[in-house]
């Protein structure tokens, strides 16, 4: 159940994605994708004239796809998952929320940004990026796919320990970042007990580290990073930033 404070931020622009790729998913993959467009408008309970006007479009347009009379491409479709997302925010989200409950989507509450690079990127590039001093040794040999970045405190309020594993999204060559981190041992113990591994991890908050989270470092052979970036907000801006450029940032 949220809290409160999760209501306020509930749902993040991270769920929002993660639900149009689903719906978005659904409708492309079906044998009639007409009957999967109306069967997401009636789910949502908005009427063709709605979608069609936050479309742009005529509400004849809406009713020719779903009777199969048009066949929608990529763009239509996320034009047409964006718009039942627009009507149900003006709802309050109650379909929304109801979806997030359903994909399990809550652990992305813990979560501040996470997304995947157009290309892979070397870890010194994310090292630059985040201005990181790393904390042990590394062979940088794999290139990183994405990121997440977490905070931590929420994280250990929300999540169960098999719930980290989500927090790698697509593949598992990416950069963990975990904000709000004092001495470094809770991420690391995490990263300890988790049967799968993220590429690197980067920590922002602390000056120096437990000497354990140091030792799990070291004995998972996982890249660390101390990123000195003054506040979290650089840091997402910076992580973005090279999200959408594969020479990294300076």
């Amino acid at each position: 159940m949220l809290s409160s404070v999760d209501d306020v931020l509930w749902p993040s622009r991270i769920v929002l994605r993660r639900i149009a790729q689903h719906i978005a998913g659904d409708i492309v993959m079906s044998d009639k994708p007409g009957l999967a467009l109306r069967k997401w408008r009636e789910i949502f309970a908005a009427s063709q004239v709605e979608v069609a006007r936050h479309m742009g479009v005529t509400s004849s347009v809406i009713s020719d796809y779903e009777k199969g009379r048009r066949q929608p491409g990529s763009l239509f479709v996320k034009r047409f998952v964006e718009a039942l997302l627009e009507i149900d925010s003006e709802r309050g989200s109650p379909v929304t929320r109801r979806l997030a409950r359903i994909l399990q989507l809550h652990y992305l509450g813990a979560v501040i940004d996470m997304r995947d690079f157009e290309a892979g990127i070397p870890l010194d590039a994310v090292i630059n990026a985040v201005q990181g001093v790393p904390v042990n040794s590394y062979i940088p040999q794999e290139l990183l796919y994405g990121y997440t970045v977490i905070d931590s405190v929420r994280a250990i309020m929300m999540l169960s320990g098999n719930e980290f594993l989500y927090l790698l999204g697509s593949t598992t060559q990416r950069v963990v970042v975990f904000t709000k981190v004092t001495t470094g041992r809770s991420p690391m113990i995490a990263l300890r007990v988790s049967t799968i591994k993220p590429a690197a991890i980067v920590l922002h908050g602390p000056k120096r580290l437990d000497p354990l989270a140091i030792w799990i470092a070291e004995s998972e052979n996982v890249p660390v990073v101390l990123s000195m970036c003054s506040s979290v907000e650089e840091l997402v801006k910076r992580l973005q930033k090279l999200s959408s450029s594969p020479q990294g940032v300076g």
